[in-house]
């Protein structure tokens, strides 16, 4: 029998949740009884803080903008004067950027909004939620990072770049808090169905070779956005009460492998 994570009392932030990652990560944090504050540029924050609301859940959107420093300053702040403190951060947003060719088909200006948003974002996020989650007795910030942050080959240059970057700033950020209880991690997501994935997803379902999706992990599938979410609650809760400064792929065994020609074993 398993047991259920019960977040009630606690208080959320999670950005990018207007759609994939972010909204299945917000859902799931009001289930399981968090007051959630939920951030995303896209107007369809909205629509997330609808969906919670109608499950029961209680929550709070704001558009804005996870890059900026005076609006995750604002955020954090405003998190703790509705609800009463905060607990809890999933630095979620991220954006793709780049272009698939590579270093030499981008310029510095596109990496530096993509450096902006996928990890200045997340260090805005500790920078000023930290104090207010170790002014509650600590609590858990998680972080999205990816697995293209992990090696090559899973997105571009500037994107990878970004997440590598991800997953050092969790490992420094959880020794720059030693001692205050509050614990960093994130999530390497593999290739999930969301948003941002969406042009792989239309081409393979234009071309008829949607069973192609995932063929590189040995689950053979792509992922759902729950999945990861289901990652993040983890994190998020007192059931990962040990887990701090780690990195955890979720991308159905993706990375447990240098890249292989498939050699169709199925079993032993």
């Amino acid at each position: 029998m398993g047991v259920r994570i019960d977040l009630s009392g606690k208080v959320a932030i999670v950005t990018g949740a207007a759609s994939g990652i972010g909204r299945a990560s917000a859902r799931l944090f009001a289930e399981a009884g968090a007051s959630v504050m939920i951030a995303d540029r896209a107007e369809a924050v909205q629509e997330t803080l609808a969906m919670i609301e109608q499950a029961g859940g209680t929550g709070f959107a704001r558009q804005m903008d996870a890059g900026d420093e005076a609006a995750v300053k604002a955020l954090a702040e405003d998190a703790c004067a509705r609800f009463g403190g905060l607990d809890i951060i999933y630095a979620n947003a991220g954006i793709t950027g780049g272009k698939p060719g590579g270093l030499f088909d981008s310029d510095a200006g596109e990496w530096a909004e993509v450096l902006r948003v996928n990890l200045i974002g997340p260090y805005l996020a500790i920078k000023y939620g930290a104090p207010k989650i170790q002014a509650r007795g600590g609590g858990s910030i998680v972080c999205t990072a990816s697995v293209a942050g992990l090696r090559s080959g899973a997105g571009p240059a500037s994107y990878s770049a970004s997440k590598a970057g991800v997953i050092n700033l969790v490992k420094t950020a959880a020794w720059q808090l030693d001692g205050t209880n509050v614990r960093v991690n994130c999530i390497c997501p593999g290739l999930i169905e969301t948003g941002m994935t969406k042009p792989v997803y239309d081409y393979a379902r234009g071309a008829g070779k949607l069973e192609k999706i995932g063929q590189l992990n040995p689950m053979k599938r792509g992922g759902e956005p729950e999945e990861i979410a289901r990652a993040a609650l983890f994190l998020a809760s007192d059931q990962a009460s040990y887990v701090n400064g780690q990195a955890l792929p979720v991308d159905g065994g993706l990375s447990a492998s240098h890249p292989i020609a498939p050699r169709g074993n199925r079993g032993v």
